[in-house]
């Protein structure tokens, strides 16, 4: 399996919750794991045991926000290689441009309904 582990950041825990589901929808072996703070995160993974495959990184955040966790990120020898898929509520290209040429590997439009989500995720995690 591609992507056996997630980390999803976001600073809104019923966000995350429906992101797990929709995930754990089509494939219950995949491990979640996940932050609420961009800067926390940040810190968890320069010092983790184990990298996660795949991130899922919400831009809106306080403290450190996305663009500044994937800035930073992609400037770590250890993380920089770990595909990080954006989670935007603005559907803006302009915005989808900039932070691919920053290092996003994929953007997602927060969809209006779960399962235009799971269609989404699927999508990006069977590819």
């Amino acid at each position: 399996m591609k992507y056996a582990h997630i980390l999803v950041i976001d600073d809104d825990p019923e966000d995350i919750e429906i992101f797990s589901e929709a995930v754990h929808s089509f494939n219950e072996n995949i491990t979640i794991t996940a932050s609420t703070d961009a800067s926390l995160a940040l810190e968890d993974l320069k010092k983790a045991a184990q990298l996660p495959d795949i991130i899922f990184l919400d831009l809106q955040m306080p403290r450190l926000t996305g663009k500044d966790f994937l800035q930073r990120m992609k400037e770590d020898d250890l993380l920089q290689n770990i595909p990080v898929v954006v989670l935007s509520g603005q559907s803006d290209l302009i915005i989808k441009d900039s932070y691919q040429k920053i290092g996003a590997s994929n953007f997602i439009c927060k969809p209006n309904s779960y399962k235009e989500l799971v269609e989404e995720l699927r999508e990006i995690l069977n590819s």
